[in-house]
């Protein structure tokens, strides 16, 4: 999700400087943001992730306005900005296009640009048995209460020996954007296209309570170690799940598995659900492509 623009890019590095501190994506475990790991400086992560459903029940035909279908493709590209071996981050940016029978509130993230950032300490930096430690935000949009969900998070990891790495912590998102609440709307808006409907063939009647904060859970499990020709060792599999909690547009969670064609180049593809199905709709299935040069 990326088109990487030197003014864009240095404010959204103030922004995270100076506060201390999906839909766009920096580095993420399945769903969410919620892993530790943050791109090498100067290596580029290209990544093209899909959401659709594989199947539809007549009911769910009949009723279209309420059962809403593929997301918009999300096309983006992050990279490593600091030269430091205990201090790493990375900055990126997401173009999204459009998704088909959207959400009235994520139909404006069809043809929108959205930021990220993120700056952390890796596992062991600070000791042997230290946490990695991260910093960031994402889905830093331009649209006024839609897009600009600005959600800042804060996540610790760390690796249980041979049973993979755990990773948690918790959000907070701009309570202004419709998208950080229940249904994707609010209950009077200045704009009136942004408030809430009590027809559920229109909205699914909901209230726009504010949602915004949050918690977040990540696990990954690699295995079937190899080597590739220059003698560098990778998991040619990894298990993955995370899940978000909140009424908003992130809230859910999924599960799936990487299969890495080299170190480099990895596909990923499984099951995803949400909390709020006023705004995403019923459950879907993803396939994200990954790749670093």
């Amino acid at each position: 999700m990326k088109r990487v623009n030197i003014i864009g890019c240095t404010m959204m590095v103030a922004f995270l400087v100076s506060a201390g501190a999906a839909w766009a994506t920096p580095s993420t475990t399945y769903w969410t943001p919620a892993t530790s790991d943050i791109q090498p400086f100067g290596v580029w992560h290209f990544g093209v992730d899909n959401y659709f459903r594989l199947a539809q029940s007549e009911e769910q035909r009949l009723n279209a306005q309420t059962q809403f279908d593929s997301f918009s493709t999300d096309v983006g590209v992050t990279v490593g900005v600091l030269p430091f071996e205990k201090l790493q981050m990375e900055i990126g940016i997401d173009g999204m296009f459009p998704g088909t029978r959207l959400n009235p509130a994520l139909r404006s993230g069809g043809h929108a640009l959205l930021f990220n950032a993120k700056l952390g300490v890796p596992e062991g930096a600070l000791a042997s048995w230290s946490p990695a430690f991260n910093v960031g935000i994402f889905n830093v949009g331009t649209q006024a209460q839609v897009t600009d969900m600005h959600i800042v998070d804060a996540l610790i990891g760390k690796t249980l020996g041979s049973f993979g790495r755990i990773h948690g912590g918790g959000y907070y998102g701009n309570p202004n954007s419709v998208l950080m609440r229940e249904g994707g709307c609010k209950p009077s808006p200045a704009n009136p296209a942004l408030a809430c409907v009590t027809d559920r063939a229109n909205r699914g009647g909901n209230n726009g309570k504010l949602d915004n904060v949050g918690g977040m859970v990540g696990y990954d499990f690699g295995f079937w170690k190899v080597k590739d020709k220059e003698g560098n060792e990778y998991n040619k599999w990894i298990l993955a799940a995370d899940y978000a909690s909140g009424k908003n547009a992130i809230g859910g969670g999924g599960f799936g598995i990487y299969h890495f064609f080299t170190k480099d180049i990895s596909l990923l593809t499984g099951p995803v659900w949400f909390n709020d199905h006023a705004i995403n709709g019923q459950s879907k299935w993803t396939v994200q492509l990954d790749i670093n040069y």
